[in-house]
């Protein structure tokens, strides 16, 4: 083995260590293994980056993306689920960096009210220079939510500008054709299976990415 893969080898192992199944390292699966492979799930779309750029779901064909539903305001569950997919992320990009290339993450707000483009340039920043943060009207929105199969509705607080927004849980990997294959590991982090650890969307990372 040559130096070059040396690196490879021992920085995807690293990355890898604290997986429950590190002892059955992840290995690369046919696409038609993928748990929502051939599920009817996404499609085109049309909203606005955080830079109030237009963005189009088809202008980053070629790449597997990560898409994630929630919005900045969210008070316990979209910010530590970002941060977990960015961690993960990020180790992948140290262990592949050449496949990580192929990766393109997408942060879709379901509170276009509260979240414009200003808003989500402060949270994209924190969590990965590559994040796009999209935005648009509630019809738009709506309309990319439903197409995504994601479930959404506000919940009102103690003034107009104080309510909540209960949507469902679902970050998913997109192919490069733009359907889907399968879901990235979120939520509890600290489980004996380290299902929603940084690691873990590596692990899940490692099988489909090519």
């Amino acid at each position: 083995m040559n130096k070059n893969n040396l690196i490879r080898s021992f920085a995807l192992g690293a990355a890898l260590l604290s997986l429950a199944s590190c002892d059955s390292p992840p290995k690369q699966l046919p696409y038609e293994q993928g748990p929502i492979y051939g599920a009817t799930i996404g499609g085109p779309f049309t909203l606005t980056d955080q830079n109030g750029k237009r963005r189009s779901y088809d202008e980053f064909n070629g790449k597997y993306r990560m898409v994630y539903f929630g919005y900045t305001s969210c008070p316990d569950i979209c910010t530590p689920d970002v941060q977990n997919l960015m961690a993960g992320l990020k180790l992948f990009e140290k262990a592949e960096p050449e496949l990580a290339k192929k990766v393109q993450p997408l942060f879709i707000t379901i509170d276009p009210q509260r979240d414009t483009p200003a808003v989500l340039t402060q949270f994209v920043r924190a969590f990965h220079p590559n994040l796009i943060g999209l935005t648009g009207s509630k019809a738009e929105i709506d309309a990319v939510s439903k197409s995504f199969a994601v479930v959404a509705e506000r919940v009102e607080g103690s003034s107009p500008e104080n309510y909540l927004m209960s949507h469902s849980q679902t970050p998913y990997l997109m192919l490069p054709d733009g359907k889907p294959v399968a879901l990235l590991p979120v939520d509890n982090p600290k489980t004996e299976a380290n299902e929603g650890s940084p690691q873990a969307v590596v692990a899940e990372l490692v099988k489909w990415v090519r």
